[in-house]
């Protein structure tokens, strides 16, 4: 990575303001899940022991421009205080002259959670004057938030113009893994993909069967392929508009994707409904495929055996209801014995490796969905982009 990091700055009685992603689910006025928070705990602590004042900023859910007491920080400050066993101060906006003087009292090993960012229209216009008014808080500027790094914001992009701009350790090491997926791949390098749609994941398809050795097709995504196949999916959810360009990438892939062979079907979608298993050329009229079979599933065994490194976004099968979370959690499994490097791609993978109870045995499960798939289609991110270079 040839970004500068927190380790390659003075950061000894400086005011740090650093963008997290403390986007994080809620309930109640409460934080329900704070991987995310613990995600950003090293480098807050490497700041606070180099004898910085540390300001944080994030966004929180989707406020439309203005402040709504539902999607303050506030609760993210108090799981943060937490953690770190210290007091966090509140700020009331993440602007302004209130925040200012705030900014301006603190002293080394204090730490002040700003409120979120959305709550300013301009934030996801990149408004500069916006940006212009948070660097006015600080001497530095740290990116942790990788999750937010593919938007060009106020805060992940537009700030980094007016202060040193650096990466924080989970933006590092981010960029570590799934740089190496795009630039020095290991082979065997085995990609797989899920999820519903192909047309949101045309470009990244294209891309992995530019540099990788097998990529597996799961989800929604492969009913599409199936049925560019002439198969008769019957039920199940095909991309009627992205027909042509399946049968494309099909044609220019050779034996390099990999389909599902069986499928598990239902007659409805619903957590309840009635199930079989049924080869893939064979699903009964009014059923649905959603989930792969187990033949699929050694196919995808033999497919991994000998992989270096393996590269997954986006769940197999509806892993949310349990009657269709086999395929997904066998692949999970299958990672977790696996000797290969393993990058898990945010959002629903990294929701399904933990929920098969294995997240700790991949070598990356990445904090950033959107982030990580614009990533692996090779798009510069305008929040690394912004950062300064070694």
């Amino acid at each position: 990575m040839n970004k500068k990091t927190v380790r390659d700055i003075d950061l000894k009685g400086k005011r740090v303001f650093m963008r997290v992603d403390f986007n994080v689910p809620m309930a109640d006025g409460k934080v329900t899940d704070d991987k995310r928070i613990k995600a950003a705990l090293p480098t807050i602590q490497y700041v606070l022991e180099q004898g910085a004042a540390l300001m944080l900023a994030s966004h929180l859910g989707r406020p439309k421009g203005g402040p709504n007491p539902e999607f303050s920080l506030k609760a993210a400050s108090e799981a943060l205080a937490a953690l770190l066993g210290k007091p966090v101060q509140m700020a009331p906006d993440c602007v302004g002259a209130e925040v200012e003087k705030m900014a301006q009292a603190l002293q080394p090993g204090d730490v002040l959670m700003l409120e979120n960012t959305r709550f300013h229209a301009g934030e996801e216009k990149n408004d500069l004057e916006l940006a212009k008014q948070m660097a006015a808080l600080a001497d530095v500027y740290v990116n942790d938030a990788f999750g937010s790094a593919h938007r060009a914001h106020s805060s992940t992009e537009g700030i980094a113009r007016f202060l040193p701009a650096v990466a924080g350790f989970l933006m590092e090491q981010e960029l570590e893994y799934l740089g190496r997926a795009v630039a020095t791949p290991e082979h065997p390098y085995v990609a797989i993909l899920g999820g519903a749609k192909i047309s949101d994941k045309i470009l990244v398809v294209e891309t992995l069967l530019s540099k990788c050795d097998r990529l597996i097709i799961g989800g929604g995504m492969a009913n599409t392929f199936l049925a560019a196949q002439g198969l008769n999916m019957q039920d199940s959810l095909v991309e009627e508009t992205s027909l042509e360009t399946a049968r494309t990438l099909l044609a220019n892939a050779g034996d390099k994707l990999v389909l599902p062979v069986d499928a598990v079907v239902a007659d409805k979608f619903d957590p309840e409904a009635q199930t079989q298993v049924v080869e893939v050329s064979a699903i009964p009229a009014g059923w649905r495929m959603l989930d792969v079979g187990p033949r699929t599933i050694e196919k995808y065994q033999q497919v991994l055996s000998d992989a270096k490194l393996v590269v997954w976004n986006g769940p197999v099968g509806v892993f949310e209801m349990p009657k269709f979370a086999e395929g997904t959690f066998s692949l999970a499994r299958m990672l977790a014995e696996s000797n290969a490097t393993t990058v898990i791609g945010g959002g629903d993978s990294a929701s399904a490796v933990k929920k098969a109870g294995v997240a700790k045995k991949m070598t990356h499960v990445s904090t950033g969905g959107g982030a990580s798939l614009e990533f692996l289609e090779g798009k510069e991110l305008p929040g690394v982009a912004a950062l300064n270079d070694k």
